[in-house]
């Protein structure tokens, strides 16, 4: 009896250690069924946006870019093309870096376009709907990007987009660029590339390589830009006659980066030099808002506002960069010797978070010692922490926090923790993945920041994050 009482005892300790184990640390309840991926029931109008301005701030609609997808035969092709994309995205953002820390530019003569397959991928990006002259134009939201551009006629190679080309010859208020131009001159700064004098006239051309095999190639030009309904007069913008590329349905892109060709500094005047978004989850449907103006009444936020300054780096001075401190899994903090060195680039053209090496073991190995029990799954593309959840209907993941200097910090969403492979959740993957070299620049990629106000204030250098359930209503 005595020794079956102690194997009793025993067998009631391990019980109590396996239940603690499991619900160690903060969770959340994540429902597989919501990841469902349904087809679109009828055609959708992609390009109907909504804009309002409301206390001295424009509101414009911000859709993903699934919401104009059609029907989709292979999710599990796609999704691998997606990251596959975001790597290559990822790989020239380091590049660029590089050479921007190096001090090495290249003009536009001896810069060499890359060819790549014919392959039509879609990433993970949003769109927002803009008037240029007086045609609605919609374009991807890009801070990793300065020069917005749209395609133009006459085009001599352009992707196929539904909308029609921007014809500059129709715009009465559409002037060319000149070379000599204070704006041609600081396309080195904005795009790598320094121009390169046209002729007969002397206009100033650009070229804007991404890396991914995308590039945008063309003039400068400027006319009138109308956001919702707030003019913005004598707009600089790429005019692109040679293009190609991953951007989908949009007829361009919109650079909200730091240098002066950028619309966040153009419009300073206007909107202070303040911007804001909120992502919403890339599965509904959804809207989210682009903000541009600092009035913080009309934010939709459910927790406080927490702010962190924009690390300083002369070299980088275009790009969003912060100080990340620690990083929390469940509650409990993360030790790895690169917090608080390097800093680390907020993007939202880039999908899946990049860390350092150590930084991400360390995230993994606690994430995987809370999150213990569930079946693994194979590794897919850039993500090795995979999981085979097609047995459960829901399940209670850790939560993810990220600290950043001065107290602020980003709460990542539950629809931002796990990257959904197979509709049935028989691969699901932590949506983390880590650099190759431990000294290059993190990336905090847009995946990790639905349904967060990412509030951008450049004249103070700071950075906000707060809570929000993303909408345009």
């Amino acid at each position: 009896m005595v020794l079956l009482a102690s194997l009793l005892c025993v067998l009631l300790l391990l019980l109590s250690s396996a239940n603690e184990a499991s619900s160690y640390g903060d969770k959340e309840l994540l429902s597989l069924k919501r990841f469902q991926w349904a087809q679109p029931a009828n055609k959708r109008n992609c390009f109907s946006r909504k804009s309002r301005r409301q206390n001295g701030a424009t509101i414009l609609e911000m859709k993903h870019r699934d919401h104009c997808s059609g029907l989709v035969r292979d999710w599990s092709g796609l999704l691998q093309k997606r990251l596959i994309a975001d790597d290559i995205r990822v790989n020239s953002l380091q590049s660029r870096i590089r050479k921007m820390v190096s001090g090495k530019t290249e003009s536009l003569s001896q810069t060499q376009i890359p060819i790549t397959s014919g392959v039509k991928l879609q990433t993970l990006n949003y769109i927002v709907m803009v008037t240029l002259g007086s045609r609605n134009i919609t374009v991807i939201v890009d801070t990793g990007s300065d020069l917005t551009w749209v395609q133009c006629q006459p085009c001599k190679m352009c992707y196929t987009q539904p909308e029609p080309l921007f014809n500059p010859t129709i715009s009465p208020l559409y002037q060319s660029v000149q070379c000599n131009s204070r704006a041609c001159q600081s396309l080195q700064y904005a795009t790598g590339n320094s121009g390169l004098c046209g002729n007969n006239p002397p206009t100033c051309n650009y070229l804007v390589t991404y890396g991914d095999g995308s590039y945008t190639r063309g003039d400068l030009g400027q006319d009138n830009l109308v956001l919702g309904t707030t003019p913005i007069e004598n707009f600089v913008f790429g005019c692109g006659r040679n293009n190609k590329g991953l951007f989908g349905a949009a007829s361009g892109l919109m650079g909200l980066g730091r240098s002066d060709l950028s619309l966040i500094s153009q419009t300073s005047n206007v909107f202070g030099g303040v911007f804001s978004y909120c992502l919403p989850d890339t599965d509904s449907e959804a809207s989210g808002s682009l903000i541009l103006g600092g009035d913080s009444s009309v934010y939709k936020n459910s927790t406080p506002i927490s702010y962190t300054r924009m690390a300083p780096n002369p070299q980088l001075d275009s790009f969003y960069i912060l100080n990340l401190t620690g990083t929390s899994i469940g509650g409990v903090a993360v030790q790895a010797p690169s917090f608080g060195k390097g800093g680390i680039l907020i993007d939202s053209g880039t999908v899946i978070t990049r860390l350092p090496p150590s930084v991400y073991r360390a995230i993994k190995s606690e994430f995987l010692k809370q999150f213990s029990g569930y079946p693994t799954a194979p590794g897919f593309s850039i993500l090795d922490t995979c999981f085979n959840l097609s047995a459960y209907e829901e399940v209670n993941i850790p939560t993810v926090k990220m600290q950043f200097e001065g107290g602020a910090e980003l709460n990542v969403d539950i629809t931002g923790v796990f990257y959904f492979v197979k509709s049935d959740a028989s691969q699901v993957c932590l949506a983390l993945a880590s650099l190759s070299y431990e000294d290059e620049i993190g990336i905090i990629g847009n995946y990790q920041q639905r349904n967060t106000r990412v509030i951008y204030d450049t004249t103070q250098r700071m950075l906000g994050f707060a809570k929000e359930t993303c909408s345009f209503t």
